[in-house]
């Protein structure tokens, strides 16, 4: 149920919002996460959270430490070879994937994989359309041949992106 409810949410167009305490749903599903955090004040406030689940969890640990610090050696602890999360819109380059970087690049390698298969269904319907269209409406077929390429060409970008983003997760 829970692998149906994501591929449901994975591919939703519009915009929705998932509450939910299951991190690896919350990483799965969505492309920006928020966390509400209680201050010392007592007032729980919404903050965004461009590190995913790890960012909270060393927000976390940090606010349960008496100096705010987080532990040395702790699970939360930056390192000194952690660097910091990249935006979303940062390009890759050769260095090793943060954990975020990977799970967007898995979610859009997914997403590529379904659209793949969608436009492979729909240049089937249409390459079958214009076998039973009337011959003699050359107009009409024109058209149609158009309409299919323009889909075969989407097809084909949506193939090369694929095979960029599987670069990028086996880089």
């Amino acid at each position: 149920m829970l692998a149906a409810m994501e591929d449901l949410l994975d591919s939703w167009p519009g915009t929705l919002l998932v509450v939910s305490h299951d991190r690896y749903l919350l990483e799965r599903v969505t492309d920006q996460q928020y966390a509400v955090l209680t201050g010392a004040d007592g007032v729980g406030r919404l903050r965004h959270l461009p590190g995913g689940v790890e960012e909270y969890l060393r927000l976390r640990a940090r606010a349960e430490t008496p100096s705010g610090s987080v532990p040395a050696g702790s699970p939360a602890a930056p390192s000194a070879s952690t660097p910091p999360p990249a935006p979303a819109d940062a390009p890759l380059s050769g260095a090793p994937l943060s954990g975020a970087e990977r799970r967007t690049l898995e979610k859009e390698l997914a997403a590529l994989e379904r659209r793949i298969a969608k436009l492979g269904d729909d240049i089937a319907r249409r390459d079958a359309a214009m076998a039973e269209h009337d011959p003699a409406d050359y107009a009409g077929l024109a058209a149609a041949a158009a309409d299919a390429q323009r889909v075969r060409d989407e097809l084909a970008d949506a193939e090369e992106r694929w095979l960029e983003v599987s670069s990028e997760l086996d880089g």
